[in-house]
């Protein structure tokens, strides 16, 4: 598939606002809907999300968070977003005709989705759940997956689905919740290897890169902001106390190189970095034995933009699965 021409997003790698110059402006989000929905009243906030089309804030020990869910049936799937990018990554049309990600799902079984606080789609699409204080650990975002989803009474298990440092959301919340979580769908996700896997001297090149606030959100106080060694040293843990074990578990990998932000370190090596993020891309494949691994040969990081439809059989796969055990089959590499 051809780079897609009509979709603009933030591009939050694992660095913040690389933004694809061959990409316009994105123009077909609404900005009155955008008004209403973070304007809405608690009793808007009351209806329950269990059934039908739901899109609007839920509140979650007093403070709102943004929840969309569409489709029925079971299992349900939660789309997760990467770093600092919003729900809009998953529900907006990547371009003209295309069915974007989550309506897709939405087709074939209940899809869920959320902004996490202080993320983005773009300079003008800000996050649409109340703020809290930043930065924020790997354990507050999982726990709050959790408490959104109880206080939605959305029914689990689930499949989560999760791109770039969402799956080590994803994977953290399927350790500590082992019993909610029926299946896996890995999206170019962060290997918690990356710190050892760079070596000291390109890990502080990394962080340097991936620490500051994107162009124009400079005065974003609220933007998202996790310290991703002290998270991946968390998600280790948690990977030896307690591995993926009886579910399905679909990754899917980028194979184009990611675009790089401005003023990069000299120290940095763009080759380096991308060796060491295949070498994670291949250890996460392996957490499990009957893992299913594709390489997205014309996509970058955003898969879900670039190559939609992988990510769509992907969850179609791991749902099938998730409801016929021996549908699932030998992975593949």
């Amino acid at each position: 598939m051809a780079r897609l021409a009509t979709f603009e997003v933030t591009r939050c790698f694992p660095w913040p606002f690389v933004a694809d110059k061959t990409m316009p402006r994105l123009r077909s989000i609404a900005v009155l809907g955008v008004v209403l929905l973070v304007t809405a009243t608690a009793a808007q906030a009351e209806r329950a999300p269990t059934s039908g089309d739901f899109a609007g804030p839920v509140d979650v020990d007093g403070r709102m968070l943004y929840l969309e869910c569409k489709g029925t049936g079971s299992p349900t799937v939660i789309l997760i977003s990467g770093y600092r990018n919003n729900a809009e990554i998953w529900t907006t049309p990547p371009g003209p005709g295309i069915t974007p990600v989550f309506a897709a799902v939405a087709g074939f079984t209940r899809a869920c989705t959320y902004d996490r606080p202080g993320t983005i789609l773009d300079a003008t699409h800000l996050s649409r759940s109340d703020p809290v204080p930043m930065p924020r650990t790997a354990e507050a975002v999982a726990s709050e997956l959790h408490d959104l989803l109880d206080s939605a009474k959305i029914e689990g298990p689930y499949v989560l689905v999760a791109h770039s440092l969402g799956g080590l959301f994803a994977r953290l919340y399927a350790g500590t919740y082992p019993n909610d979580v029926a299946g896996l769908v890995l999206v170019d996700a962060w290997p918690e290897a990356m710190p050892k896997l760079l070596g000291p001297g390109q890990w502080a090149a990394y962080v340097t890169l991936s620490d500051p606030a994107p162009p124009g959100l400079e005065s974003y106080s609220d933007l998202e902001s996790i310290d991703f060694g002290a998270a991946s040293e968390r998600m280790a843990q948690e990977a030896a106390r307690r591995p993926l074990f009886g579910l399905p578990l679909f990754v899917l990998s980028r194979a184009k190189p990611i675009a790089l932000p401005p003023n990069v370190p000299a120290e940095f090596s763009q080759a380096g970095f991308e060796a060491a993020w295949r070498k994670g891309q291949d250890e996460l494949a392996a957490l499990l034995p009957d893992a299913h691994h594709i390489v997205a040969t014309e996509s970058d990081h955003y898969i879900q933009i670039e190559q939609p439809d992988l990510v769509i059989d992907a969850v179609r796969a791991v749902v099938e699965a998730v409801r016929d055990p021996a549908s699932w089959g030998q992975g593949a590499q």
